[in-house]
């Protein structure tokens, strides 16, 4: 059974750091590219940021980029999402994606990913 566990989240005040993990088991995704997602209450799965297998190739949302860094330790099939400088409009249920696919390409669409993890809880307040 394939498993994607988010952990990290929180309430943190504005300007604070969180370090996001997901730790996969059932499968080995260290030949796929992963990624992290966030929701809030009525609204789409946002794309934050994706990354290829080996981890040298990254992209970002424009929200996001400078605060955020994504990485991953295939050793360990974990990914990560460190978060920098965070604000009260990065409050989100953060999601972590795997794809299916052997060396694919990254992808900001949420439909490219066959795995999902049940999702952490990062408030930040003003």
């Amino acid at each position: 059974q394939v498993q994607l566990v988010e952990s990290g989240g929180g309430l943190v005040q504005a300007g604070a750091s969180l370090r996001l993990s997901c730790a996969a088991s059932g499968r080995t995704f260290s030949k796929s590219p992963m990624g992290w997602f966030r929701q809030t209450p009525g609204k789409e799965r946002e794309f934050v940021a994706t990354i290829n297998w080996s981890g040298r190739s990254t992209y970002y949302a424009d929200s996001v980029k400078g605060r955020f860094t994504i990485s991953r330790d295939n050793a360990k099939i974990t990914l990560y999402l460190q978060m920098n400088s965070l604000k009260p409009e990065d409050t989100a249920v953060y999601y972590c994606a795997a794809d299916d696919q052997i060396y694919g390409s990254t992808s900001r669409l949420a439909e490219a990913y066959e795995y999902w993890g049940q999702g952490t809880q990062v408030t930040v307040s003003s």
